[in-house]
């Protein structure tokens, strides 16, 4: 997973984390010596990207997203990793538990406009996806008389194989494009398994650590298909860090430099008749507490 930790030797991956406070851990690639530079050789100006609603966490990106049915007068939510938020064993839920962990909110620019603060942790894993979702303490409403910023729209349906695609990252508040490249059966980091995730092609999307939970939208477009969370760093098979992939048939490939997101839409069938998750409903296939 691509988070950010200034820690020496906590090494997760842009995957996996360390302890850092209360409601917040961090699980992610420490930040290597190199990233700088990574940052700084990136080509595409940051006045390419339009960061409004983008969020940075102390050692992550997020994003502030609405369902495609959201009232203005719900509760925002922000969208970043369940690494993001601690380190979570495989099989491990948060559902619906109190938090109060802070997010910088940007403008268009890329400028900070303020802090947004969480209420709830509404839910959170790294099994089969690496999602978080927090509500917060305002609404979409009072977001918008605050700051003027409107949310991102997360997508009920799934991306396909050559959608064009931006990656835009809070943290490093910069952003990468490329294409939607294959889906991968099974995506296997250490002990943890992610499952349909989104490769992206290169060059393009060389995503670094700082960058987990940046919203993978279409491109020109304000919504959400996926969430940044990982990537193979030194070409090694299955650990942390080194993510490999496995087909249907038990096959695993693996690459020094290909880099993945998890889905998120799989949220839509996880909703109850007042649009809040219900981990029951028939269809849901997030996995449960």
């Amino acid at each position: 997973m691509i988070r950010l930790l200034e820690s020496l030797r906590l090494l997760l991956l842009v995957p996996l984390m360390s302890f850092l406070a209360s409601d917040t851990f961090a699980v992610g690639f420490p930040r290597p010596a190199s990233a700088a530079k990574w940052h700084e050789l990136d080509l595409i100006p940051k006045a390419a990207f339009d960061f409004t609603g983008i969020v940075s966490l102390s050692n992550c990106s997020g994003s502030l997203v609405r369902y495609d049915d959201s009232e203005d007068d719900d509760y925002g939510m922000v969208l970043t990793n369940g690494h993001c938020v601690r380190m979570m064993a495989p099989g491990d839920v948060d559902f619906d538990r109190s938090a109060s962990t802070s997010f910088e909110v940007l403008n268009e620019g890329g400028d900070v406009l303020g802090t947004l603060r969480a209420s709830r942790l509404i839910y959170a894993t790294m099994t089969d996806t690496d999602m978080a979702l927090f509500r917060l303490r305002l609404t979409f409403a009072d977001i918008y008389d605050r700051y003027g910023v409107e949310a991102l729209t997360l997508s009920r349906m799934k991306s396909e194989v050559g959608d064009d695609i931006e990656i835009i990252s809070g943290y490093w508040k910069r952003g990468y494009v490329c294409e939607v490249e294959k889906f991968i059966y099974r995506l296997k980091e250490d002990d943890w398994e992610f499952a349909d995730s989104i490769r992206y092609s290169r060059p393009g999307c060389e995503v670094i650590g700082g960058t987990s939970g940046s919203p993978i939208l279409l491109k020109g477009t304000r919504t959400v298909i996926g969430v940044n969370n990982t990537g193979n760093q030194s070409g090694r098979r299955c650990t942390m860090n080194n993510p490999c992939e496995i087909d249907q048939d038990g096959g695993i490939i693996y690459e020094r430099g290909y880099n993945y997101g998890q889905q998120i839409s799989w949220l839509y069938d996880c909703r109850n008749e007042e649009r809040r998750l219900d981990l029951t409903a028939q269809d849901c296939r997030l996995p449960k507490p």
